[in-house]
């Protein structure tokens, strides 16, 4: 594994080696993967472990890897945080560890801390009286595939939801290899918001009011 990041650092041309194809090259890779490419997230309210208000879009320059345990996940979610911490040590030893933010919506109760590095680790907790299984549900709808498995949902710069792995079967290497095809990828800025007439007629006002 070590010796494959180091040559995907000192050859980044085979780490983007299937350019515009990432998605599809990677679903017939890997079997447990599941591309959905929906240009945007479920808006979600989430707490990090301080009480601060965490947003997934003020992120939207990073590549987010989404997860959940749930109250009613048990042994599946507790196998996949720790296969998903691993993940995170193998990435961190490149330069992908600063494009790269792990983000755990969990219950309360959560023990699995111990496993994640906190320099791109993000715990959270949904921040209304809703559950995290009803926000785990929300993004499991981006899914064509039935299964209880519990989903890492693989979020693009732009907030672009580009990809599902599914539970975990999958290869460490596979999602690291998309992660890194992901970082290596062309892209756009996301478009500024258009503003109706009553948002320029306030900006309007507001303008006036500061003018001597």
């Amino acid at each position: 594994m070590l010796l494959l990041i180091l040559t995907l650092i000192a050859s980044p041309a085979f780490a983007h080696h299937p350019g515009e194809r990432l998605d599809e090259v990677m679903a017939e890779k890997e079997p447990h993967f599941e591309v959905t490419d929906i240009a945007s997230v479920p808006e979600i309210e989430l707490l990090d472990k301080t009480g601060e208000r965490f947003v997934l879009g003020e992120l939207d320059d990073q590549i987010l890897i989404l997860s959940f345990v749930t109250d009613n996940c048990g042994a599946a979610c507790a196998e996949q945080q720790i296969l998903l911490a691993a993940i995170q040590e193998q990435l961190n030893i490149s330069p992908m560890r600063d494009m790269v933010m792990f983000v755990t919506v969990h219950s309360e109760g959560f023990s699995g801390a111990s496993s994640w590095d906190s320099l791109n680790w993000r715990p959270t907790t949904p921040s209304s009286d809703i559950s995290a299984a009803i926000v785990a549900d929300d993004f499991a709808r981006l899914s064509q595939r039935n299964g209880s498995a519990p989903m890492v949902h693989m979020i693009d710069r732009n907030t672009r939801h580009a990809g599902i792995f599914h539970g975990t079967g999958f290869k460490q290497i596979n999602l690291i290899l998309y992660v890194n095809g992901l970082t290596n990828a062309v892209h756009s800025p996301k478009p500024p918001v258009k503003k109706g007439w009553l948002d320029r007629l306030t900006d309007w006002f507001s303008k006036a009011g500061k003018e001597p």
